[in-house]
Parts: C-alpha cells; sequence; structure tokens
C-alpha cells in the first residue's frame, strides 16, 4: 500500500463530512441552521472545512463543503458559515492538534441530558466508551459568539473525545472525521438510554475497573472507525450524489 497523498486525504475527509451531515439528517440530529461539523485541512492545518450555514444537512455534497481559515474567512467554496459554529471549532481545532474532526449538533436526547449538568454514568457497555473520556463544560451563557467563551469551552473538553455543554447539547472530537461522527452517535445513544433507565428506575452502575477495561476496547481510536465503516457504507449507497 502506497501513503495517501495530500489531496487524496482531503478528498477523503471531505467525503466522510458530507457523508456524517447526510447520516445526521436521517438520524434527525438537524436543526433549523444550527450544527455544524468540521474537518481539518491537511496542507494547511490551522484551516478546515466545514458545511455551509444554512444548507439542509440532508442535501450537502462534498462540492458544497467551505474552507475557512482561523480568521474565518471563506477560501474555498460559495456560501456562509455559521457564526457560532467558527467560534466553537476555531477553539476546540486550536487547542487540540491532534483533533481531525469536531462534531457539534442540536440533537434531542443529548440537549435533554445537557440540561441535567452532569456527565453520563457507566451504566451499559455502550456508555463505558466515555467512562473517564468526557468532559462536562457546566456553564451556560447564550450563544457562543465570544472568541474567549469558545477557548473556555475548549479548555472544558482537555484532551476528552467529547464534551456535555451545559443546556446546550454534545460535542465530540477525533482523530479522523470517522471516529468524531461515531462518538456523537454514541454519545447521544447513551444519552437516551440513561434518561430511559433513569426513568424506570435506578441503574446498576458498572464498576469502575470494569468500566475502565471496557472503555480501553470499545473506546478506542480503532474501534470508533470501524463502527463508523457500517454507517459509511449504507449513506454511500443511499446517497451516491453526496459525493459530487
Amino acid at each position: 500500500m502506497f501513503p495517501l497523498d495530500t489531496q487524496a486525504i482531503r478528498q477523503q475527509r471531505m467525503q466522510r463530512l458530507a457523508a456524517t451531515l447526510r447520516l445526521f439528517a436521517e438520524l434527525g440530529y438537524d436543526e433549523g441552521a444550527g450544527g455544524h461539523i468540521t474537518a481539518r485541512d491537511p496542507e494547511r492545518p490551522d484551516c478546515f472545512w466545514i458545511n455551509p450555514f444554512g444548507m439542509y444537512f440532508g442535501h450537502v455534497k462534498v462540492k458544497d463543503l467551505l474552507l475557512v481559515d482561523s480568521d474565518g474567512q471563506v477560501l474555498a467554496g460559495n456560501g456562509r458559515i455559521n457564526p457560532a459554529g467558527f467560534v466553537i471549532h476555531s477553539a476546540v481545532h486550536a487547542a487540540r492538534p491532534d483533533v481531525i474532526c469536531a462534531v457539534h449538533t442540536h440533537s434531542v436526547y443529548g440537549r435533554a441530558f445537557a440540561t441535567l449538568g452532569r456527565l453520563l454514568d457507566p451504566i451499559t457497555q455502550d456508555a463505558c466508551a466515555f467512562y473517564g473520556d468526557h468532559a462536562l463544560f457546566d456553564d451556560y451563557s447564550g450563544v457562543v459568539l465570544d472568541e474567549r467563551e469558545g477557548k473556555r469551552l475548549a479548555d472544558a473538553l482537555g484532551p476528552a473525545k467529547a464534551a456535555i455543554l451545559r443546556n446546550h447539547g454534545l460535542l465530540t472530537v477525533g482523530g479522523t472525521v470517522e471516529e468524531a461522527a461515531w462518538w456523537f452517535v454514541a454519545m447521544e445513544r447513551s444519552c437516551q438510554v440513561q434518561l430511559t433507565a433513569e426513568a424506570a428506575g435506578k441503574p446498576v452502575l458498572i464498576d469502575h475497573e470494569e468500566a475502565e477495561r471496557t472503555r480501553e476496547v470499545i473506546g478506542s481510536p480503532g474501534i470508533g472507525r470501524y463502527n463508523f465503516k457500517p454507517l459509511y457504507e449504507g449513506v454511500l449507497r443511499r446517497h451516491p450524489d453526496l459525493l459530487d
């Protein structure tokens, strides 16, 4: 196998970014013009690709994605960027050079769980993927439009793969688009399961040692990528035009 060149890496990231947007539209993670997913450019790591502001997730194609620099200027593509999206993602990408992709949308169960101002509990095998590896941004001061607020959010995320933004929703990151996208799907479902379980009674927690061991298996980057693979193949079959 020959290593991919920069253009091939860029194309791969953009294809998976567009596919994630289509998938999230199907899953109902979009809401109006809110929500944004970014992928760092391999040639210009201070820039990232993002979905256009106001375009329905289910219509986004590779050619619709916008390249944005660290000042918020659109360098490639036609359209506007979500101001709050830029503040959040630029801060995360600047603080975390290891992050290739960041995901934040206004999913239903993520928003509901975020109102509790707490972390996920290790009550299922799947939730253990986030055990000791997600953070709480325990504040809410309105729409994130201030650069300082973006930095506070990035600081709260720290080295983790995800954060619960109190009274707002979920944020996930990864070393690939596949990882960040899967962590968002998995975290949204973990929020749904915990809300459902706690409505029915008092869930039994997985003990600390077992939760940590489980995280090392199902919370690894490789498993994140592998879990996204069937979702990506499915969305490509259903929406082949996204590659345009």
